[in-house]
């Protein structure tokens, strides 16, 4: 898709604060710092549309983003982050729970993990979760500039491993900084507003 507008629709902590649109839902999940912001930029052709915070855990609502009036991007707060206090983590995980278990139109959920470690525990409790759901679902691993093509393919087996994945298909290897990867999300992306629109309509 050829983005020309993209803009932050809503940020919302509850159910009732969600739009009303019916576009597709495109979520995007993962731990504090892991590039989700960046990756929301980079696929939007945007600098500043989701903010990028020089703090990680500072992103305390579910934001919406209107793409082309087609679709939304659906930032939810990154977990993980020990500074943040119990409590407040826990508000993040009912909000986050709460979104997941209630949208009628989430269409498919990216899960981003760093492409130079092995996912985390919290990596290993969202992929359980996402799988429980029977929603189709994409990894991406960021931040791919910073080690060699040898080492990426090296660790997106240790991320398959990890995540008890068979089909290397399901990883999809993702810089911000020189855009390779964007093209193979996009695809993905735009089948499933494809198949969104699609089945609507039937």
């Amino acid at each position: 898709m050829n983005v020309n507008q993209a803009e932050l629709s809503i940020s919302a902590v509850s159910k009732k604060q969600y739009p009303k649109g019916g576009y597709p839902e495109i979520v995007f999940a993962g731990r504090s710092n892991v590039g989700k912001s960046s990756l929301i930029n980079k696929l939007c052709n945007r600098n500043k549309l989701a903010r990028i915070s020089a703090s990680p855990g500072k992103t305390a609502t579910i934001n919406f983003y209107d793409i082309e009036h087609k679709l939304y991007f659906v930032d939810l707060p990154g977990y993980g982050y020990a500074k943040v206090s119990w409590s407040e983590r826990q508000k993040w995980a009912d909000m986050i729970n709460e979104y997941l278990e209630e949208s009628p139109y989430l269409a498919t959920i990216f899960l981003l993990v760093d492409s130079r470690h092995k996912p985390t525990k919290d990596d290993c409790m969202m992929m359980e979760w996402i799988k429980s759901t029977g929603l189709e679902y994409r990894i991406i691993a960021t931040k791919s500039d910073k080690i060699s093509k040898k080492a990426a393919e090296e660790n997106r087996q240790v991320i398959m491993e990890t995540l008890a994945l068979s089909d290397p298909e399901l990883v999809l290897l993702f810089s911000s900084k020189t855009g390779a990867g964007k093209e193979v999300v996009w695809d993905y992306i735009d089948s499933i507003v494809e198949r969104s629109i699609t089945h609507d309509c039937t």
